[in-house]
């Protein structure tokens, strides 16, 4: 398993909330219903906030 920052676990964890409200929203709009998008939104924003987040895997 990846090891993520404190910062990054924490954006992950705003975004599951966000999700099981149903105010989740994806780059176009639509809500979000995958626990995976979920995560992946998270991630993303802890990147852009500079927080460790390690290279995808292929």
């Amino acid at each position: 398993m990846a090891k993520y920052s404190k910062k990054a676990s924490e954006k992950v964890e705003e975004a599951m909330h966000e999700m099981k409200e149903g105010e989740l929203k994806t780059g176009t709009g639509k809500k979000v219903t995958s626990k995976k998008q979920a995560v992946a939104i998270g991630l993303s924003q802890a990147k852009k906030e500079g927080a460790k987040v390690p290279k995808k895997k292929t």
